[in-house]
């Protein structure tokens, strides 16, 4: 009997202990994964000026789901792409597909887009006339004078007949493509940032609404806007091209495409921007 008994004691042990076992299995099944990296630190770079208070609300949500974003500032387009190229950045967010293609043209950087962010649509101000038809023959009209934007300029201009393109031509058009320009219209090409800040200047220049923002222009100073529907000139976060599956960048790509950083784009921007994901 005695025997028995340690036997039946030994099962209900035995019993109980798997079943411990068991909880403590499925509690550890259904507890949330820890974050893929707590301590994991990247760095973002980034234009300066507004750009700075969208992405303090970036860094805020990506710290909740536990990446912590240091930010870089730059004050030229051409820098943030060779920054992530030597690695001295993990991510940029400044820049559209036409620009990224041109500058992997030139440099051969390993560069990949893996978030959308906002559009900027470009457009004809003016401080001068109340509309495109005002503008005289002989008019002074700037545009950027990098590759991308002045091509995206030049099809502005043609959509609103002040000048005509040769057929064929892409998006990285130059003054060289214009083939009809019937006001005899001078174009003047600047620097994107200088553009909107010489309209006192100009007739009439093409802006880009970030710029056209630093510059003090308001919209009721643009007499023509590029089109928004299928806009190639969305911007986006940008990673090199090993790192485009990585789970840091998936969880920065949500810390921006949230309604949190959404409020806080449109709060800025004042509508000349607009999120594009």
């Amino acid at each position: 009997m005695t025997k028995n008994k340690d036997l039946h004691g030994f099962h209900l042990s035995r019993r109980a202990a798997l079943a411990a076992v068991s909880a403590a299995a499925l509690l550890a099944f259904a507890a949330p994964a820890p974050s893929f990296a707590e301590d994991k630190s990247i760095k973002v770079g980034i234009m300066a000026g507004e750009e700075e208070d969208i992405w303090r609300v970036v860094a805020s949500e990506a710290a909740k789901k536990g990446l912590k974003i240091e930010t870089v500032i730059f004050n030229d387009y051409t820098q943030p792409n060779e920054a992530l190229e030597r690695g001295e950045v993990d991510a940029n967010a400044f820049q559209h597909q036409p620009y990224l293609d041109n500058q992997i043209k030139q440099h051969g950087y390993h560069i990949t887009r893996v978030g959308y962010t906002g559009v900027w649509p470009i457009g004809l101000y003016t401080k001068k006339y109340k509309s495109v038809a005002e503008i005289p023959e002989g008019a002074v009209i700037g545009v950027p004078n990098d590759p991308s934007n002045e091509g995206r300029a030049l099809r502005v201009l043609q959509s609103e007949g002040l000048i005509k393109l040769k057929d064929g031509t892409g998006i990285l058009a130059t003054v060289a493509d214009v083939t009809g320009n019937p006001k005899k219209i001078e174009i003047k090409e600047l620097d994107a940032g200088i553009v909107g800040r010489s309209i006192d200047d100009l007739d009439a220049g093409v802006v880009n609404t970030d710029w056209a923002l630093k510059s003090g222009l308001s919209p009721a100073e643009r007499i023509a806007q590029e089109p928004i529907a299928d806009n190639p000139y969305r911007n986006f976060i940008a990673v090199k091209d090993d790192n485009k599956d990585a789970d840091w960048v998936k969880t920065l790509v949500s810390s921006y495409q949230n309604d949190t950083v959404k409020a806080e784009f449109d709060k800025v921007y004042k509508g000349t921007g607009l999120s594009a994901y």
